[in-house]
């Protein structure tokens, strides 16, 4: 399904949903099937068309295409509020041939219940009309979804999928602000500067104390000798 924005409103009316439409004609698409295509310059802000089709409920829509095949996306049911879905497959105009484009150059727009398709560029004579479909993910959606819905608009800013919003690839690590990584860095010399001084001052100390150990055991060793020396003469007296 489909959904709408709710945006500003336009000025200019729609043409009579059931009259054939002046701004666009209906002919086979490169995107899928058929699609529309500007018999006219369309400048940007024309109301081009109503979305209208048979008016149900999301239960009726769901009940109506119980049995579809979940691997064909071709559909016609446009969402206009929690209440109510259009089926413009049945009761429908030439607007349910308007394909998705990543880089619309329409939007639907609901106002009063009642869906409208707005130019939001200048469109030009014989150009594809296209609107970004925004079809919802459901966590009941079965593995190939994206498949299933994929986008063919040919556009450099194709997401690839008419679902909304797009599959989003796994979060990246944030990466550091520059000045940050140096700061970081300077700070880590820094640190490791005065670790590799404190511990050459704490083994110049060592081996200090060892120096002054072996130096007073040496003094101890002669002083011992002495007082031997002294008591043998002592002895011999």
């Amino acid at each position: 399904m489909a959904t709408a924005s709710k945006k500003a409103k336009v000025v200019k009316t729609a043409p009579d949903p059931y009259q054939p439409n002046p701004w666009y004609a209906v002919r086979n698409s490169k995107v899928h099937g058929k699609g529309c295509f500007a018999r006219q310059f369309i400048p940007k802000g024309t109301r081009i068309s109503e979305y209208v089709g048979d008016r149900v409920t999301w239960a009726e829509a769901d009940a109506r295409y119980e049995g579809y095949d979940v691997n064909d996306n071709h559909t016609f049911l446009f969402i206009v509020d929690r209440k109510t879905v259009i089926d413009g497959g049945v009761g429908g105009n030439e607007a349910r041939f308007i394909n998705h484009s990543c880089d619309e150059n329409c939007e639907s727009t609901v106002e009063k219940s009642r869906v409208y398709i707005d130019a939001i560029k200048d469109i030009q004579k014989g150009e594809e009309l296209g609107y970004d479909y925004q079809i919802g993910r459901d966590k009941n959606d079965p593995p190939n979804v994206d498949e299933i819905y994929a986008c063919r608009c040919g556009s450099p800013k194709c997401r690839g999928t008419m679902l909304f919003p797009a599959k989003r690839p796994k979060p990246k690590k944030k990466k550091r602000a520059a000045g940050k990584t140096a700061a970081a860095k300077r700070g880590k010399k820094v640190a490791k500067k005065a670790a590799k001084k404190v511990a050459k001052k704490a083994a110049k100390k060592a081996a200090g104390k060892k120096a002054a150990k072996k130096a007073a055991k040496k003094v101890a060793k002669k002083a011992a000798k002495k007082v031997a020396k002294r008591a043998k003469k002592t002895a011999r007296r």
